[in-house]
């Protein structure tokens, strides 16, 4: 199956962010946005049991000059065994303008037994724009036993800045190898999180290590310029909800800004 989502939010003169292009084909579909804090809210989702091997998705997210668009899922993504031996594939771009913000806050990524997938990211911030990305891997499906199981997944991110490549990720999972050790070390159902912040604020990192506990392991650092990154590795996924909440309280505030609701109960 191939599908797509293509977002770009626009500002009235009024200061009010609207949709002035969308289009979305199946596995992906939008529920009625919401606006709370000056910002639009949009879900996100999957009306499918999931995504499969042979699957490429496209996600091509814009925040227009003075928008603020939040993109979130109201539900976890799965990718399921691969019959084929090939992976599902994922693209996406999120990229903000001059006054604007952007965040994209997805509910967790559950990568079941067998599992192949691919995700390439791109994050583009111009100056002046505002953008948070928020990531949430999960070990796989652990009441049924599925603890680090899949076979491979393969996560590549780029952060530009104002047209300068500030940041370059690239890792490789796999039960085949040495890659899980890292995981295994701090935990051995450890929840990965990472969120990316580029552009114009502050970096709250006395509030940042403060979030660190027998339950979670976190680090943080500057990029090269216009930003940060935050990871962390979580004993669970409560633990990780509970991180992933408070980050985003604790980054809104360095915004200087209201945190819009998503519409649930995070």
């Amino acid at each position: 199956m191939q599908g797509h989502l293509h977002l770009i939010g626009s500002r009235y003169d009024s200061g009010q962010t609207y949709l002035s292009q969308r289009s979305f084909r199946a596995p992906l579909h939008l529920s009625k946005p919401h606006e709370d804090a000056g910002a639009l809210v949009v879900n996100m989702v999957n009306p499918t049991a999931g995504i499969f091997d042979g699957d490429t998705i496209e996600l091509s997210v814009e925040a227009e000059v003075g928008a603020s668009l939040v993109l979130t899922t109201p539900s976890a993504s799965r990718v399921y065994r691969s019959r084929s031996g090939g992976p599902a594939k994922v693209t996406q771009r999120f990229s903000v303008k001059a006054g604007g913000l952007l965040e994209f806050f997805p509910e967790p990524f559950i990568p079941q037994a067998g599992a192949r997938y691919q995700q390439k990211t791109e994050l583009r911030a111009m100056a002046g724009g505002r953008l948070l990305f928020f990531d949430w891997l999960t070990p796989g499906r652990v009441a049924s036993g599925e603890v680090f199981r899949y076979a491979e997944l393969n996560w590549d991110l780029d952060a530009i800045v104002d047209d300068q490549l500030v940041a370059r990720e690239r890792y490789r999972l796999s039960p085949e190898d040495l890659s899980l050790e890292a995981l295994h070390q701090v935990n051995p159902q450890a929840h990965y999180l990472s969120c990316v912040c580029l552009g114009e604020m502050a970096f709250p990192v006395a509030e940042i290590e403060a979030l660190n506990s027998p339950e979670v392991y976190l680090g943080h650092g500057p990029l090269c310029s216009g930003g940060f990154t935050i990871k962390a590795l979580c004993q669970d996924s409560l633990s990780a909800r509970r991180t992933l909440q408070q980050l985003r309280s604790i980054l809104y505030a360095a915004l200087q800004r209201p945190m819009p609701s998503l519409g649930r109960y995070l």
